[in-house]
């Protein structure tokens, strides 16, 4: 089971040798393929082989690439991730309007239960009872949109009554970041099982490539913001970073078992899918902490 997070933060040439990724800095490191789940590429000082690119492809290993601020800025997708992705992609196209509403209500549910969860280990009390009554009146689709509602308590009780989320401050940055870890997560988990990221369930903008990342992605969100809630940012620099990319390696409690984010990702979104194809939503398997 693929498990290590390579992150490659100084000049470098990556290369492959006889299943495993050969990293040649002043010293050299050679890394298992079978092990690695994710690389990612902080630096633009770096070069690699089109042999190692098709090899990280071709074991479905996550390559995020960053921009020269050491953002991530791009990954490497693969055309097909499973056999049968012609007739997984048209299934795709023919999913129901009342079976996506009805995955996209229990996703969000379960992500304002996940924030209420967050409120309540930090004291927030009365800003979570107010969340667990959002939940009650949820409607299929969220067609009164308690997500945003729950969204505006729950962001000024974690970061306070003047935070947004469009501010220009080190609390964004970090959490977007850490947003995008997870986004790269659940796009290669997509693609893993045979779908396109472009066809979401609810999210639906022509410019977002990953739109269905952005639907499955949300319970998950909790998980960086308790992360960031945590953090000292007086900087947002590598240090934090690493901080927010080792989030892949937390555990998480799913289908019985502790498994790693990064396993329970992968879990999540079988059972999702799962749930679309039988019209099931008791197919899903939500985490817990």
């Amino acid at each position: 089971m693929s498990w290590r997070i390579v992150v490659i933060s100084k000049s470098a040439k990556l290369d492959y040798q006889m299943g495993y990724m050969v990293v040649r800095q002043e010293e050299t490191t050679k890394i298992f393929l079978n092990e690695i789940s994710t690389v990612m590429i902080e630096t633009t000082a770096v070069s690699i082989t089109g042999t190692l690119m098709c090899e990280l492809v071709k074991n479905k290993i996550k390559v995020i690439f960053c921009d020269e601020k050491r953002n991530p800025s791009s990954e490497l997708m693969p055309y097909y991730g499973s056999h049968d992705t012609s007739a997984k992609i048209r299934n795709q196209i023919v999913w129901s309007d009342p079976i996506k509403a009805a995955v996209w209500t229990e996703i969000v549910t379960e992500k304002i239960r996940k924030q209420k969860e967050l409120l309540e280990r930090i004291g927030k009390k009365e800003e979570a009872r107010l969340l667990q009554s959002y939940i009650g009146d949820i409607k299929q689709g969220d067609s009164t949109n308690r997500e945003g509602h729950a969204a505006k308590v729950y962001f000024n009780a974690l970061f306070g009554k003047e935070f947004t989320r469009t501010a220009d401050c080190n609390i964004n940055a970090a959490l977007n970041y850490g947003y995008s870890i997870l986004l790269s997560s659940f796009s290669r988990e997509i693609v893993a099982n045979g779908y396109i990221t472009q066809l979401g369930l609810f999210h639906d903008n022509m410019f977002n490539p990953f739109n269905l990342a952005s639907d499955l992605m949300e319970p998950f969100r909790p998980i960086v913001d308790e992360l960031v809630y945590g953090m000292e940012l007086g900087t947002f620099e590598k240090e934090e970073k690493m901080e927010l990319v080792n989030i892949l390696n937390q555990t998480v409690y799913i289908n019985g078992r502790s498994e790693y984010v990064n396993n329970g990702i992968k879990i999540y979104c079988k059972s999702i899918f799962d749930a679309l194809s039988d019209m099931d939503i008791a197919l899903i398997k939500f985490y817990s902490l």
